[in-house]
């Protein structure tokens, strides 16, 4: 069915809408206030903003931030747990660290209480073997207990369990016939790896989030179809693929950080286009600074993430640093004297001092007000007439200028440079300290307030120049459109190579392409062809850590010919030489996990359907004074979508749109590209 695609990203402030008609290729983009605490009546708002016609729309792909806020907030559903004897406080372990360094104190509470986590004789040997039955008369009475103690969702975790599923699938059919609802995980499905802790913890978080995202993403599907929607509904994953919204109910913890990861999905694909293999985003919203980097088109994918101390996921998702230096993140000063930026923020209720919505503590958006880079008679968003520049300024000056002995514009100042030094810093974080040199890459901002800072990240951290995307401010709902469909799976293997079972590690590889291809078969998406890509985790025996080894697999009609043990040892050298540059002389080649993806490409859209006309007048709609370091300069405002292909403009310059405002610093200039980006760079000498 040919009609809109749409994507939708609520992030912290404000909910996101792109929408692309099929047809033509044409674009219309809506940014509305996210709504609290239910995010599904910002994201309708949206929707209807630019469809009047529901059954028009043939797809909607949301990045949510739902899971991630239960998270962070500890607002998921009491959950319980049905695990071997013995391990009842794995949770509470972890991995013996503490959430700060150094000194004697420091807590940590588990999602899951220690009361609602119960024990049942079983017990399964790493190689397999099962020492102890499962007693499945424990599992249904501590089942039963656990729904008299008011829990609404279950993880059972069981040792060794990736290893032999046996005992635990036999405890969760049991407890599925008890169970009221669909809320019940078990490890040997979320993750079937080794390493205790990192299964129970990805599970039991995935049981916590299952009611609270599983009935937001009900709730908008049937808000959706009561109003004529009748196309598929699928959710982006934190890997930057999108899943079906059965499967995201299923495994919400696959969504951890989805909203941020379409980003990046987007940016990349943009930065392509442009010519850009190496790319470094930062997606400033409200609340936060996301920021990632992108080499040789390619993301970079974390096995394992920590959303907040103590709360791990092990499962593929795109490397974001998140700091707390967003449009809305408040100014203040500590006991010591020094400014400092967020974490806290004004989100979008209250929101910044300007909106005049009832705070009164300053925002890096209210300094950005004062020194008059934003407008303040059209403010982003569609929600407010004007921005108040008066009541910003009052709060800057009682919160920081009066402490600090500062006047109104130097305290203005003095946020912005905090601010984009902790910017810079985290992009050093994914660049320099990883060992890419940022001179290689180009800068990529985005979100509604990334374009304001971006010939400050040029000049703190020395990148070449800046890519602004055509509607930066909702970038990450143009990556819901054009994100693959993908589905990502891991089964720990743990044996040396001169031990392999080939028919085995053949038979898991099958498996995985069977299930994955189904996924995607059971998708209403056409896709232009399939990828399947798989990985194994090596290292030398005797080693903890592993390098990840690409490996070259032979398919023939659908069916996989497993790697010879030969191949297997080759792709090892090759890989832990180029991690390590050397190999260990007579050391033993040990293989811990598979890892597979199976990705469906979906078709994506001529950018340059996005471009501006080739040709038109290029003149200010307005000159304003725009206060830059210790001077205020007459600044050139311009339209910036109807700037024509090939325009250049010299700083100090602005340009406004609906969904963002771009700033030219002196000494840079903008250049508009085929695709209706602005490259951002240093002034050429004449």
């Amino acid at each position: 069915m040919t009609g809109r695609m749409i994507g939708v990203d609520v992030g912290g402030t404000f909910t996101d809408v792109f929408v692309l008609n099929e047809a033509d290729g044409s674009a219309t983009v809506a940014k509305v206030p996210t709504t609290r605490p239910d995010q599904s009546g910002g994201f309708l708002d949206g929707i209807g903003r630019e469809v009047d016609d529901l059954s028009e729309i043939s797809v909607v792909v949301h990045g949510t931030t739902a899971g991630t806020n239960a998270l962070l907030e500890r607002k998921g559903a009491r959950t319980g747990v049905i695990c071997t004897e013995g391990l009842r406080d794995v949770l509470e372990m972890r991995r013996r660290d503490r959430p700060r360094t150094w000194g004697l104190r420091g807590d940590f509470e588990p999602v899951v209480d220690r009361r609602d986590r119960l024990e049942v004789p079983e017990r399964t040997l790493a190689d397999g073997s099962i020492r102890t039955q499962v007693d499945l008369d424990s599992v249904r009475r501590a089942a039963k207990q656990l729904l008299k103690q008011g829990c609404e969702a279950v993880a059972i975790l069981f040792a060794n369990a990736y290893a032999n599923p046996e005992n635990e699938v036999a405890a969760v059919a049991a407890v599925r016939e008890i169970w009221p609802n669909p809320h019940v995980s078990a490890s040997s499905e979320i993750l079937p790896e080794i390493r205790e802790f990192e299964r129970f913890s990805t599970t039991a978080l995935n049981a916590y989030l299952q009611p609270e995202v599983s009935g937001y993403l009900t709730r908008l599907e049937n808000a959706l179809q009561s109003d004529g929607f009748d196309g598929e509904f699928m959710i982006v994953q934190s890997n930057g693929g999108v899943m079906g919204v059965n499967t995201a109910s299923r495994l919400p913890v696959r969504t951890a950080l989805s909203g941020p990861a379409a980003g990046v999905i987007a940016a990349g694909y943009i930065a392509q286009s442009a010519g850009f293999d190496n790319v470094i985003t930062g997606d400033m919203g409200g609340t936060s600074f996301d920021v990632s980097l992108i080499s040789k088109g390619q993301t970079m994918l974390s096995a394992q993430t920590s959303i907040d101390f103590g709360m791990v996921v092990r499962n593929p998702m795109i490397e974001i640093t998140t700091i707390g230096a967003g449009g809305g993140s408040i100014a203040w000063v500590d006991k010591g004297g020094l400014l400092n930026i967020g974490p806290e923020s004004a989100g979008s209720n209250p929101g910044p001092v300007a909106y005049g919505m009832g705070n009164d503590r300053p925002t890096v958006t209210d300094a950005n007000v004062v020194l008059g880079r934003i407008d303040p008679e059209n403010p982003i968003g569609g929600k407010l007439e004007r921005l108040d520049v008066e009541a910003a300024g009052n709060a800057i000056d009682a919160h920081v200028g009066e402490l600090l002995g500062l006047s109104r514009l130097e305290a203005a100042e003095a946020i912005l440079r905090v601010a984009n030094s902790r910017m810079a810093g985290a992009i050093r974080l994914v660049s320099i300290e990883r060992g890419f040199d940022p001179k290689r890459f180009v800068f990529m901002p985005f979100g509604g307030g990334g374009a304001l800072h971006a010939g400050a990240m040029l000049a703190e951290v020395g990148i070449s120049r800046a890519i602004v995307p055509r509607f930066p401010g909702v970038t990450s709902a143009l990556g819901c459109v054009i994100a693959d469909m993908r589905q990502d799976f891991v089964q720990t293997v743990n044996t040396l190579v001169t031990q392999l079972d080939e028919a085995a590690l053949g038979a898991f590889m099958q498996e995985h392409v069977d299930q994955g291809m189904a996924l995607l078969g059971a998708s209403r998406t056409s896709f232009e062809r399939h990828e399947i890509s798989f990985e194994l985790d090596m290292a030398y025996l005797g080693q903890t850590h592993t390098v990840p080894v690409p490996l070259t697999v032979t398919q023939t009609n659908g069916t996989v010919t497993a790697p010879s043990k030969a191949d297997i040892e080759q792709a090892f050298d090759t890989a832990y030489h180029a991690t390590y540059g050397r190999l260990l002389n007579n050391g033993v080649r040990r293989i811990m996990n598979l890892r597979s993806a199976v990705t469906g490409k979906r078709p994506k859209f001529d950018l340059t359907s996005l471009a501006p006309e080739t040709e038109g007048v290029v003149a200010p709609s307005a000159i304003r004074k725009v206060h830059f370091g210790h001077a205020w300069y007459d600044t050139a405002i311009y339209d910036r979508l109807s700037l024509p292909v090939g325009t250049a403009i010299k700083g100090p310059a602005i340009l406004t749109q609906p969904d963002t405002t771009v700033l030219i610093e002196p000494d840079f200039q903008g250049r508009v590209d085929a695709f209706g980006n602005t490259i951002i760079e240093p002034q050429k000498e004449d």
